[in-house]
């Protein structure tokens, strides 16, 4: 069965208190539901998304080609986390360019477009915004938190920030804090769009133009850390691509931040990304969402002890980890297993020998997905006893 998705939204006029000391009102967030909420409102899964992604987790949307949600082969009838035994949530975070309220957005408070004035936003700010919309959608209890990557770190965030509101959490990819390598990767892309001259200090909107030559940059740099040398290799290798004159000055018009000709497959396929992704992506939005990634830390309040930071969590974990995932690489997650364990927490990991590197996460390797249906079975199971 064909699972349809129906994008809503949810105005929230309370402010909305950030780390950083600032609040935003006058917000919304975007959402998507899939499946149906049981009576006791006991079977709630909330999906947390990484840096691109949006609240279009799973299914398409009526009439429309090509729209399948970005973990449509997760999430649905039948699948890994089955919508016919749990009702999944994806909700699109604040600061986002995908409907909820960011720096395309008015600033309420001025009736300017916010731009480079949208407050700060962190991991946990994310959290307490998805935890007021679970609030007035009446659920008080998940059955589950899961994420990949970025939204790992949300999983991982939402069982210290609401230890009792988390049955389970599912932390795919992740790890608890970046890496100087990973902060520095974000740096250069920040770097990238900032000095774009079509920047405008982030206030690019009033002058009609957009950083695209930034943000190509930044995807292609994205882009090279979320995939292995392996699967380069295997599908691009050495190969050289000759394109036509005709086709030669096409790629020269609209990548005008090269002048050099694409002589390598490897090349055309990353001018490809970035170029995509200059169409859709905001600029305001990627610098703010790698912020959020650099500063998540929640050993940091406690000297760098990530088993005291996660001495506060109550639920069950399932870890995924790929083994050739050098971005959040296995190391990571064993961190985070160590960590739970040392408070003799409930802890299930699996390690996949996957050549895929970061983006296997959002891949279909079948071992990968029977660990995760296995744990959502045996979650449905201990529910079936339920009212």
């Amino acid at each position: 069965m064909e699972l349809i998705a129906t994008p809503q939204s949810m105005f929230f006029e309370a402010a909305l208190p950030l780390q950083s000391g600032a609040s935003l009102r006058g917000y919304h967030l975007s959402f998507e539901t899939y499946g149906q909420l049981n009576a006791s409102k006991s079977n709630a899964v909330l999906i947390c998304h990484a840096l691109n992604a949006s609240h279009h987790v799973a299914g398409t949307y009526a009439g429309q080609d090509k729209s399948e949600g970005w973990w449509h082969n997760m999430i649905g009838p039948g699948k890994p986390l089955d919508t016919n035994q749990f009702f999944v949530i994806g909700v699109n975070n604040l600061g986002s360019c995908f409907g909820s309220t960011g720096p395309m957005h008015t600033n309420p408070d001025t009736g300017e477009v916010y731009g480079a004035d949208f407050p700060v936003v962190t991991v946990e700010d994310w959290v307490n915004a998805q935890a007021r919309l679970l609030d007035a959608l009446g659920i008080q209890t998940l059955a589950a938190v899961m994420g990949g990557s970025l939204g790992g770190m949300q999983t991982l965030s939402w069982t210290l920030q609401y230890p009792n509101r988390v049955r389970h959490a599912l932390v795919i990819a992740s790890a608890p804090n970046l890496t100087a390598e990973n902060i520095a990767f974000n740096e250069v892309a920040r770097r990238a769009i900032v000095t774009d001259p079509d920047f405008h200090g982030g206030h690019f909107y009033q002058h009609g133009t957009v950083p695209k030559r930034g943000l190509r940059i930044a995807r292609m740099i994205g882009h090279i850390t979320y995939l292995s040398d392996d699967v380069m290799n295997e599908k691009f290798g050495r190969q050289q691509k000759a394109p036509t004159p005709a086709a030669l000055d096409t790629l020269l018009q609209s990548y005008k931040y090269s002048t050099q000709e694409v002589e390598f497959q490897i090349e055309s396929y990353l001018r490809y990304q970035g170029d995509k992704f200059a169409e859709y992506f905001d600029a305001n939005t990627y610098l703010l969402i790698t912020r959020a990634l650099d500063y998540f830390d929640p050993a940091r309040a406690y000297g760098g002890n990530l088993s005291l930071a996660l001495g506060r969590a109550t639920a069950k974990f399932l870890l995924v980890s790929f083994t050739t995932d050098w971005r959040f690489s296995p190391k990571r997650s064993r961190e985070i297993v160590k960590a739970l364990l040392d408070n003799k927490r409930d802890v299930s990991y699996a390690e996949i020998d996957a050549p895929h590197g970061h983006d296997a996460f959002l891949l279909d390797d079948p071992r990968y997905m029977n660990v995760v249906r296995s744990y959502f079975e045996n979650i449905s199971r201990s529910l079936e006893g339920q009212p």
